[in-house]
C-alpha cells in the first residue's frame, strides 16, 4: 500500500504512513521505548488519543514529561474518580468533571452529600482501581444509544447533557473496564498512566449548572501532578498561602477588619492604619522633588464621566450618587470617581501651559470607589474602597521614552527595597477594539518597545520581559511589571499606560516653541496600584514577619520582674525618643508566655529585662522566629534597631549626603 499520511515531526524531519496508522503505531515505529512511553498525540498542536489514526500534519508523541501531560492526566484522574464514587456508592450519578487549574472537580447528584471523612475511602478505591491498569477505549454512539443507555442507568443528568450537545457533534463514550462516561476526550493509554500523585481536597455543594433553580449537586475536588515531588510541592505551597492568609494575619496582628455593613471598604485599626501609613509616607519620599501631589475631588458630574468615556464604557462598576429627599435646587446625578485620570486632566488645563513646563507629572493618593460583585470580595485583595498610588505625566512625544524609562527605574527601585527581586515587564500591545489612529499607535509601540529593550539591557537580564500581544488598553499600549512573592506566587501591580484618548476627549493642549496648541502625551503610571491591596501582598509575602521598618509596632519592652519596671520604662521612652513604635509589657506574668503571646501578633522585636539587665544597662534581644536572646548594651541596642527601622530610600540618601561630604 502506497503511503496517504505524510507527517513532519519536530526535528523537522517527513515519514510517510499507511492510511489508518494510529498514532500509537507511530510511536512504535520510532522506537519501543518511545511508544511504552507515549500517553497521547499532538496533531498540529491538538491533543488526541494515541489509538486516533493520523492525517497528514505535524505530529508530536506526548509523554509524562511533556507540560501538557498535566492537562490529561487530571482529566483522567476525574473519571477514576467518579468510577471510585459509583463502585462505593452504586446510585450515585455523576454529572461533569472538567479539569480547572491545579486540578479537577466532579459533581455528583447523591441522596447523601459526601463529607470530608469519605475523601479517603474515595482515594483508596482509586488507587486500585489505578493499579488494575485498564485501557482507555472509545466509541462514538448515536444520540438515541446514549439517551437510552443512560436512560437505563437512571443517569438524567447525563441524558440531558446528551440533549444538549449540538445535533452535529459526535458523541463519544471512554470506556475504562467497564465503566465508562460521556466525553470529549482525549485520554491516555491506561489507567496505569496517571499515577498515584493525586490528592482529594474538599468537599462542596454546588448547584447544576451553576443554577440557583436547579438542585444541589455534591462537588468533590482534586488535585494531581505528574509526580510525587509536584504534588508535594504544591501542598507545601497551599499550606504556606494558609499560613500567609493577610486575612487571618490582619485579625491577629490586629490590623484591620471587614463587616457586613461597609461590604468591601476596610476598617482599619491603629495598627494597621499605621503600617498604611508608613507606606504612603514612604511612596510620598519617593515622589518628593519630582511629582506634584495634587488631590481631585471625590464626586463629580456624571457629564465629567460621559466626556472621559467612563460612563458608557464603565457605568455598571461606578457608584451614583444622588441627593437624599425631594428638596434639591438641580436634579444633577453624580459618581464617586472610580480612577483619578480625569480630576488630573482638568488640573493640568487650569491655566495655560507652555511646552517650557512639560513634562508635568501630576500624583495623588486618590481614594476611588469600583463596584465589585460580592463573590469577588477577597480581603485587602479585592475590595470597592481602595487608595490608588495614581500619576499622571504630561510630556511631549519626544519626552515620552525617557519619561516611561524614568518610570521604569523607579517602580524597580521601589520593588527591590521591599525586597522583590524577580519582576516581569510585559508590553501589551493595540486591542481589536481601540480609539486613536494607527499612526498614533504605530509611534507608540515603536517608543515603548525600544524602552523595553532598554530595561532589559540595563538590568543585565535581572529583569525578564515580554510582550502581551492585543492585550493593551483601549486607549494606547502599556508595560505590566509582574512581581514575585516569597512562594513564587506572581502578583500584576505596576503599570505604565500611553494615553491618546483622554487628552483629545478634554481639548488639553499645551503652547509649543511655535507658538500653536498641541495635544500632550498623557502617560497613566501605577506603582502598588491598590495600597491596600500592595499591603496584604507585603503581609503575604512576609507571612507578617515584617521588616522593622515597615512594623507598625517595632518592640516590645517586657520584664521579667516587677523590680525591673522602672529600667524597663527607662528602656521604652529612651526607645521612643529615637523614632521607634514602642509598648511595654509589665504584667504580673512569666516571661515565656509574654514572649509566646507578642510572637503571636507578629511584634518583630522583643527586649527583655531583668534586674541584672537594669544594674549593668543591658538588654536582652528576643527576635520574631527565634528562641535565641542576643545580649547588648542599652546603647548598642538603640544605635542597632534604629538602624534597622530607618527605611531603606532614608538610608540611601543618607549615604549619598556622605559620599558627597568626602
Amino acid at each position: 500500500m502506497s503511503d496517504a499520511v505524510s507527517l513532519t515531526f519536530p526535528d523537522g524531519s517527513v515519514r510517510g504512513y499507511a492510511a489508518g496508522t494510529t498514532g500509537r503505531d507511530v510511536a512504535e515505529s520510532i522506537s519501543k521505548s518511545l511508544a511504552k512511553k507515549a500517553i497521547a498525540i499532538a496533531l498540529d498542536g491538538e491533543l488526541r488519543d494515541l489509538s486516533d489514526p493520523v492525517v497528514t500534519g505535524k505530529l508530536e508523541i506526548v509523554t509524562r514529561e511533556d507540560a501538557r501531560a498535566l492537562e490529561l492526566i487530571r482529566h483522567d484522574t476525574a473519571h477514576v474518580m467518579a468510577e471510585a464514587v459509583q463502585e462505593l456508592w452504586p446510585g450515585t450519578q455523576v454529572t461533569i468533571g472538567p479539569v480547572i487549574e491545579n486540578g479537577f472537580y466532579y459533581d455528583f447528584a447523591k441522596n447523601e452529600p459526601f463529607t470530608p471523612d469519605d475523601l479517603p475511602k474515595i482515594e483508596k478505591r482509586m488507587k486500585e482501581i489505578i493499579q488494575r491498569n485498564k485501557p482507555f477505549t472509545k466509541e462514538v454512539w448515536s444520540r438515541d444509544k446514549a439517551r437510552q443507555v443512560f436512560a437505563d442507568k437512571g443517569e438524567a443528568y447525563k441524558v440531558e447533557l446528551v440533549d444538549a450537545i449540538p445535533e452535529n457533534q459526535d458523541l463519544k463514550i471512554y470506556y475504562q473496564g467497564d465503566w465508562f462516561d460521556l466525553c470529549r476526550g482525549p485520554h491516555m493509554a491506561s489507567t496505569g498512566q496517571i499515577g498515584n500523585a493525586f490528592k482529594l481536597m474538599r468537599v462542596a455543594g454546588a448547584y447544576w449548572r451553576g443554577d440557583s433553580n436547579n438542585p444541589m449537586l455534591t462537588r468533590i475536588y482534586g488535585t494531581a501532578w505528574r509526580t510525587q515531588e509536584e504534588l508535594d510541592q504544591y501542598l507545601h505551597i497551599l499550606a504556606e498561602v494558609e499560613k500567609r492568609d493577610h486575612r487571618r494575619l490582619g485579625r491577629e496582628m490586629d490590623l484591620f477588619h471587614f463587616q457586613e455593613e461597609g461590604p468591601g471598604v476596610v476598617f482599619w485599626h491603629g495598627k494597621g492604619w499605621r503600617i498604611f501609613q508608613t507606606l504612603v509616607a514612604y511612596m510620598r519620599r519617593r515622589l518628593a522633588g519630582t511629582y506634584q501631589e495634587v488631590n481631585a475631588p471625590q464626586v463629580l458630574d456624571k457629564s465629567l464621566w460621559e466626556t472621559s468615556g467612563h460612563w458608557g464604557w464603565y457605568r455598571d462598576n461606578m457608584f451614583k450618587v444622588t441627593v437624599a429627599g425631594d428638596e434639591t435646587e438641580d436634579e444633577r446625578v453624580f459618581a464617586l470617581k472610580p480612577m483619578n485620570c480625569p480630576g488630573h486632566i482638568q488640573i493640568f488645563k487650569h491655566g495655560l501651559k507652555s511646552y517650557r513646563e512639560l513634562p508635568i507629572r501630576l500624583a495623588e493618593f486618590g481614594n476611588v470607589h469600583r463596584y465589585e460583585p460580592s463573590g469577588a470580595l477577597h480581603g485587602l485583595m479585592r475590595v470597592r474602597g481602595f487608595t490608588q498610588d495614581d500619576a499622571h505625566v504630561f510630556c511631549t512625544d519626544e519626552q515620552m521614552a525617557a519619561e516611561c524609562l524614568r518610570i521604569n527605574d523607579l517602580i524597580l527601585s521601589v520593588y527591590q527595597d521591599f525586597g522583590f527581586q524577580e519582576v516581569v515587564v510585559k508590553l501589551s500591545t493595540r486591542p481589536e477594539k481601540r480609539v486613536g489612529d494607527d499612526a498614533l499607535w504605530d509611534r507608540a509601540e515603536s517608543v515603548m518597545m525600544d524602552v523595553l529593550k532598554t530595561i532589559e539591557a540595563q538590568s543585565e537580564g535581572r529583569i525578564k520581559t515580554g510582550i502581551l500581544p492585543g492585550e493593551g488598553a483601549f486607549y494606547g499600549p502599556k508595560f505590566e511589571y509582574t512581581l514575585k512573592d516569597a512562594i513564587g506566587r506572581e502578583w500584576q501591580c505596576g503599570t505604565t499606560q500611553v494615553d491618546f484618548n483622554l487628552p483629545e476627549r478634554f481639548g488639553a493642549f499645551y503652547i509649543d516653541s511655535n507658538s500653536e496648541k498641541t495635544q500632550p502625551v498623557m502617560i497613566h503610571r501605577a506603582i502598588c496600584g491598590s495600597m491596600e491591596r500592595f499591603l496584604g501582598i507585603l503581609i503575604e509575602n512576609f507571612a507578617g514577619h515584617m521588616p522593622l521598618w515597615i512594623s507598625p509596632l517595632q518592640v516590645v519592652v517586657a520584664t521579667i520582674t516587677s523590680e525591673a519596671d522602672d529600667y524597663g520604662r527607662e528602656v521604652a521612652e529612651l526607645l521612643r525618643d529615637a523614632g521607634l513604635q514602642v509598648e511595654t509589657d509589665f504584667r504580673n506574668e512569666k516571661i515565656n508566655y509574654k514572649v509566646r503571646e507578642h510572637s503571636v501578633t507578629k511584634v518583630p522585636v522583643i527586649i527583655v529585662c531583668g534586674m541584672r539587665e537594669a544594674e549593668e544597662r543591658t538588654v536582652n534581644i528576643r527576635r520574631l522566629g527565634s528562641q535565641a536572646q542576643t545580649p547588648m548594651t542599652l546603647d548598642e541596642a538603640i544605635t542597632s534597631l534604629v538602624s534597622e527601622a530607618t527605611p531603606p530610600d532614608v538610608k540611601r540618601k543618607a549615604e549619598q549626603r556622605k559620599k558627597a561630604a568626602a
